[in-house]
């Protein structure tokens, strides 16, 4: 019986991963297959390609910050650093004809990225904690100022522009559309998601959860603590560098603004946004970042308010992210009450979402009444015009604001109860057996 299950046991895994395990990264490769003919504007696709190319920079930086427990300020160096090195490269192809197929660009980048955190981690993974993030912010700063002075290299306040379709067409391919643009990229993002994955698994990669948590206990086992973090700060630089040759692939121009504090900052909120304590909750930090900025930036000036107010709220009651709040919820639904919640959910979530657009619609009406031309007194919001010269909306906006947050602060009592009800484990007796 034994040996059964153990040969049973050896056709559900595929080289150590199990089914339930590689059954995640088939469905998501199928979605990017799949994508391009639901969304096939060419805006959509660049959206999608931006998506992918954060999601590679994210992961690359919670190798640091989520595994490693380095906190860093100026990781976007490694990134705009490869980004750079791929352009002037993508010029040497187009000017000196070297035959290099462009899928293959992403490795240079990624090679002089892990260079430059080979040579800048000798120093700096020395320790973690505040020593380890003022030389990380101090070195972004100086590479950032650079930008302007190393003119060969950088390309001044311009920046640096190339043509990605010199390159040796790839079974036909030259990459002149989008479309073949997005699976290059696709591509590399499912290559490289699962090398860090695997990465994670390894010994260094465990180890770097334990130099994390209990640094004096991994060296008293015999670990260096420095080296760890040395050996992870590269392979992280690797794929930030990946990440910076995606990038010159699709937007073909790189800037000082690539490898300033500004992408920096972004990186650091885009991995706590998702959960730095998840290898996936970078992804799901990336996607709502780029929708944010690429969607919501359309609509409204104020984006960057409510994407700030977001971390904000999600540092202070979801420290473990958004795919932190959705792991919250796998202990209830193993126990089988999960659909108890979805009523309290309403009666409670439902309102608060409501009072949130009321509040952020006051600081619409806010801003316009302030910012507006002299005599442009009507906005339209929600598809509806009106005059923010008129006392009335201010009324209907403010009363409707408060009375949905005072609902869903008189049904949160109920919502804690019926979720710590859905966290324990029935008796059998209140289960109705006998």
């Amino acid at each position: 019986m034994t040996d059964t299950t153990s040969i049973m046991t050896k056709k559900r895994s595929y080289g150590g991963l199990s089914t339930g395990t590689v059954a995640p990264w088939v469905i998501c490769t199928a979605i990017l297959l799949v994508l391009p003919y639901v969304f096939q504007s060419n805006s959509a696709l660049t959206i999608m390609n931006q998506m992918a190319i954060t999601i590679v920079f994210a992961l690359a930086y919670n190798m640091l910050l989520g595994q490693g427990g380095m906190l860093s300020f100026g990781h976007a160096v490694y990134m705009g650093m490869g980004g750079f090195m791929c352009m002037h490269v993508m010029n040497w192809v187009e000017y000196q004809n070297i035959p290099l197929p462009l899928p293959l660009l992403p490795v240079v980048g990624g090679l002089f990225g892990m260079g430059m955190a080979t040579i800048i981690g000798s120093f700096s993974t020395r320790t973690a904690g505040t020593v380890f993030a003022m030389i990380s912010l101090g070195i972004g700063e100086l590479i950032a100022a650079s930008s302007v002075i190393v003119v060969a290299f950088f390309g001044g306040e311009e920046g640096v522009s190339g043509d990605r379709t010199y390159g040796l067409p790839v079974f036909g391919y030259e990459f002149l559309t989008k479309i073949e643009v997005y699976y290059l990229t696709a591509g590399w993002l499912v290559l490289s998601a699962l090398l860090m994955y695997l990465f994670s698994r390894t010994p260094v990669g465990r180890m770097a959860n334990a130099v994390r948590d209990n640094p004096e206990r991994a060296q008293f086992l015999g670990y260096s603590a420095r080296w760890v973090r040395f050996y992870s700060f590269c392979a992280s630089g690797f794929f930030a560098g990946v990440a910076g040759g995606l990038f010159a692939i699709n937007f073909e121009i790189l800037t000082e603004e690539n490898l300033n504090l500004v992408t920096s900052g972004s990186i650091l909120l885009i991995t706590f946004l998702g959960g730095v304590g998840f290898f996936f909750g970078p992804i799901i930090g990336a996607i709502v970042f780029t929708l944010l900025q690429s969607v919501l930036s359309l609509q409204t000036e104020l984006w960057q308010l409510y994407v700030g107010a977001l971390f904000v709220l999600t540092v202070m009651y979801f420290p473990g992210g958004l795919a932190g709040v959705i792991m919250m919820h796998v202990a209830p639904y193993k126990l089988g009450k999960l659909g108890t919640l979805v009523v309290p959910y309403f009666k409670t979530v439902l309102p608060a979402a409501i009072g949130i657009l009321g509040l952020a619609s006051f600081c619409e009406i806010m801003f316009h009444f302030k910012h507006a031309a002299v005599g442009e007194n009507d906005m339209s919001l929600f598809g509806i015009e009106f005059s923010t010269h008129s006392p009335l909306p201010w009324i209907v906006i403010v009363g409707v604001t408060l009375v949905c947050f005072w609902i869903a602060k008189r049904n949160s009592a109920e919502l804690r109860e019926t979720w710590g009800n859905a966290n324990v484990l029935s008796s059998p007796k209140e289960g109705g057996a006998q």
